[in-house]
């Protein structure tokens, strides 16, 4: 065989092996997003125009994300915020529309005092997304029942659910597990 064809066939080799390195990487960054995100990355890709702009965008979110830094609220603080919820919670007997729009700004309040930013919604829900994706749809869905609650269009029942969605929301920030107590000390326990 000549020189030129033995060329042709290494570099239709090198492009053969090469889109398969290609497809193996973009099947793990797509494995990895789906861990991650779990049932976010699902929701991700329906409000895409294809997966891979949905890949993109969910990337550069966890990217965004890692941009700031989380913290621990002292235990006075947490005090605090456990004692505003009940609070809150206690009051959804008597005006249950009052206190999903309190549910709601506490949720915000204590986003922002973990050290996420809170300037927008879809910011904040997407922030969030990052660190807990099994709560995202709640919360977005507890938030939407607080937004139309203002026009007062909303059913008790749905706001015993947007209460059920931010208390979710509010345990997995100050970090209890379920029952109230911390994941720590149910560890130690």
């Amino acid at each position: 065989m000549d020189t030129w064809m033995w060329a042709v066939i290494a570099v239709a080799a090198v492009l053969v092996i090469a889109l398969i390195v290609m497809a193996v990487m973009r099947s793990r960054r797509r494995a990895a997003l789906k861990r991650q995100f779990g049932p976010e990355y699902d929701r991700a890709v329906d409000r895409a125009d294809n997966r891979s702009e949905a890949e993109r965008r969910l990337a550069e979110r966890a990217e965004r994300r890692q941009q700031f830094q989380l913290r621990q609220l002292e235990p006075e603080m947490r005090q605090r915020y456990s004692r505003a919820w009940a609070e809150t919670q206690t009051r959804f007997v008597d005006a249950p529309a009052d206190a999903v729009q309190e549910a709601d700004v506490l949720v915000t309040r204590l986003m922002r005092d973990c050290g996420y930013p809170v300037e927008g919604f879809e910011d904040r829900s997407d922030f969030m997304s990052v660190d807990h994706p099994h709560l995202a749809d709640d919360y977005r869905a507890a938030h939407r029942v607080a937004v139309a609650d203002t026009d007062g269009k909303v059913s008790t029942e749905d706001r015993r659910k947007a209460m059920v969605h931010f208390r979710s929301l509010f345990g997995a920030l100050l970090g209890e597990a379920e029952g109230g107590e911390r994941r720590e000390d149910r560890r130690a326990g």
